[in-house]
C-alpha cells in the first residue's frame, strides 16, 4: 500500500483507511501484503494550503517518506546471525551496516523500491571458520513488495522459502513438496505435523516470518 500510495501523492493510511478501501482492508488485515488483481480506490487529490511568511524557510515533512526496509538473518538452525557486517544495495543506493543482537537489518528505502540485493559474509563452520569450498560471501536478491498473503498457498510457499523449509517455484499448486515443506516446519515448531496448512500452522508461520 505504501508504493500505491506514494506514487499517487497519498499516505498510506490515508488510502487504507478510506471507506471505499473497506472490504479490501478487512480482507487483507495488513496493509503490506497485498494480492495481484487486489483493487485499491484512489480518491482525488485536495489541494492544502499551509500559511507561512516570505522571506522565511519553511520545512515540510511528507509522511511515509522514506519507508523502512526490515529483516532478521537467521543461520541453519534458526538461530540469529549477530554483527554480521553487509552491504545493502537499493535502487542503485549502497549502505553498509551489520545486524543486531537479533539479526536484524533495518534501513530506510523509497515507498516505491522494487528490488534490492542483500551481501553478507557466508556461514562458518562450528569452529568459526570459512567452509572449504564454499563462497566468502552469500548474495541475496530482494523482491520488495512482492510477497502474497499468508491465504494463498503462493504467500505459504513464500514464507517457507524464506525460512529455509521450501525450495521451488512460488506458484498456487499445493504439491507433495509444499506439504513436505508445511510438516518441516510444523515439525519444527512443536504443531502436529499434518502437512496441512491449518490456522495454527498460519498463526505461527506469521509469528516466526513477520507479515
Amino acid at each position: 500500500m505504501s508504493s500505491i500510495a506514494y506514487e499517487n501523492g497519498f499516505f498510506w493510511k490515508t488510502l487504507w483507511k478510506h471507506p471505499s478501501n473497506a472490504a479490501l482492508k478487512a480482507l487483507r488485515k495488513n496493509q503490506n501484503v497485498l494480492m495481484p488483481g487486489d483493487i485499491v480506490h484512489i480518491p482525488d487529490l485536495t489541494i492544502r494550503q499551509e500559511p507561512g511568511a516570505t522571506e522565511a524557510t519553511h520545512k515540510f515533512v511528507l509522511n511515509g517518506v522514506p519507508e523502512i526496509f526490515r529483516m532478521k538473518l537467521l543461520d541453519g538452525n534458526h538461530k540469529p546471525r549477530a554483527n554480521l557486517d553487509y552491504v545493502i544495495i537499493i535502487e542503485g543506493v549502497s549502505r553498509t551496516g551489520k545486524t543486531d543482537a537479533n539479526g536484524g537489518i533495518k534501513e530506510s528505502i523509497p515507498p516505491n523500491a522494487k528490488a534490492g540485493k542483500l551481501i553478507v559474509a557466508a556461514p562458518l563452520d562450528k569452529n568459526a571458520k570459512p567452509i572449504p569450498g564454499r563462497p566468502k560471501k552469500q548474495i541475496f536478491n530482494l523482491q520488495l513488495g512482492s510477497l502474497n498473503p499468508i491465504s494463498e498457498v503462493s504467500g505459504i510457499k513464500a514464507r517457507l522459502t524464506n525460512l529455509g523449509f521450501y525450495r521451488g517455484p512460488i506458484d498456487e499448486n499445493l504439491d507433495d513438496d509444499t506439504k513436505r515443506a508445511i510438516r518441516g516446519f510444523q515439525r519444527r515448531k512443536g504443531l502436529p505435523v499434518t502437512g496441512v496448512a491449518d490456522d495454527a500452522t498460519k498463526n505461527m508461520l506469521q509469528k516466526i516470518h513477520g507479515h
